[in-house]
């Protein structure tokens, strides 16, 4: 379990690649399902599955295009359920967008239930529950989107979950054969291709969502949008530098630091959080390995293990020391279940 979980989370240096590909096949037909939680787990959200045989045909591939994590399911029927424990533990930083491909799906989410046929489009929110029935076997493309680059609150996010897009006028027919010729075409694209995809795939799903929220044109995202993209860009790329500072970024862009600031303000945060939420993501994928707190501190731009003490417990509310004995404490379960199984 914990070489599978590392290869989907990309805890694993050595693993990290494109176009990944799970199939319930790998493994035998009654730990099929367990094999399936872990899989929607590590690339989506947790979520429960449930089926009538206990059972589960499924194949998943996930690949990444700038901002962009596309994952391609095709599964049995079934129903996924992400219930308010799931959502409670933090992991839903992210809007889904998905596209029907075959089958049907019965979505339920923010008190509202609507049925996506083949080409239907439909926003997903991950803060809050959502239950969806497939009653065939399917296939459905998943878009998971940073919240922060759709432009929307999630009180507006809300307005527009659980109702089907169908592809029959406006961006709607724009989006959802673009969307889905890129799910199936995007380990062809690399580099500044891949990013400008990605970029434009984002800016189209920021403007369907408010279109759907009734916005004028001039509210669409724009130039601000894109400028913002390619700022985290290079944040991600300069993030182990400790002189990564919002002056720094600012001059690398050719705007003010007063700007720079308005662009992460729009977001909901700051340019100084938004650079330590993603350092700590890093150390957290380190920390279980050999090395030792300080020298993976020090490595992603803090000051030492003090600095990075404060700023881990007040991203995370527990002390770096008591997450990463309970982090071990778990893998050490599943692995040694995999060894018994």
């Amino acid at each position: 379990m914990s070489a599978f979980y590392d290869s989907f989370t990309g805890n694993d240096p050595t693993t990290r690649r494109r176009g990944q590909v799970l199939s319930t096949s790998s493994v035998p037909a009654g730990e099929s399902l367990e094999f399936w939680h872990d899989a929607v787990l590590a690339t989506l959200v947790g979520m429960d599955i449930a089926t009538e045989s206990g059972t589960y045909d499924a194949t998943m591939r996930t690949d990444r295009l700038g901002e962009l994590r596309i994952t391609t399911v095709d599964c049995d029927p079934g129903e996924v359920h992400r219930a308010p424990h799931f959502v409670a533990r933090g992991d839903g930083g992210q809007v889904l967008v998905a596209v029907q491909s075959s089958g049907t799906a019965q979505v339920e989410q923010d008190g509202r239930h609507t049925e996506l046929r083949p080409g239907d489009l439909a926003f997903f929110e991950t803060v809050r529950p959502f239950r969806t029935r497939f009653p065939q076997r399917f296939q459905l493309k998943i878009f998971a989107v940073p919240r922060c680059l759709l432009g929307q609150s999630e009180a507006a996010l809300g307005r527009i979950t659980a109702r089907s897009l169908r592809p029959v006028g406006g961006l709607a027919a724009l989006l959802s054969p673009f969307m889905s010729r890129l799910a199936d075409t995007s380990e062809s694209y690399s580099g500044p291709v891949a990013e400008r995809l990605a970029e434009s795939a984002v800016s189209l799903l920021a403007a369907t969502a408010a279109q759907r929220l009734g916005e004028e044109p001039a509210e669409l995202p724009g130039a601000d949008r894109v400028l913002l993209l390619r700022v985290q860009r290079f944040i991600r790329w300069h993030l182990a530098e400790p002189g990564l500072t919002p002056a720094v970024i600012a001059r690398a862009h050719g705007i003010s630091a007063r700007y720079l600031h308005r662009l992460f303000e729009q977001e909901g945060t700051t340019v100084g959080r938004w650079i330590r939420r993603l350092r700590l993501q890093e150390c957290r994928r380190e920390l279980t390995g050999a090395a030792s707190m300080g020298s993976v501190a020090r490595r992603w731009g803090f000051s030492g293990t003090a600095h990075f003490a404060r700023a881990f417990r007040r991203e995370y509310g527990v002390s770096p020391t008591d997450w990463l004995r309970d982090e071990r404490a778990r893998r050490f379960v599943e692995e040694d279940r995999c060894r018994a199984a």
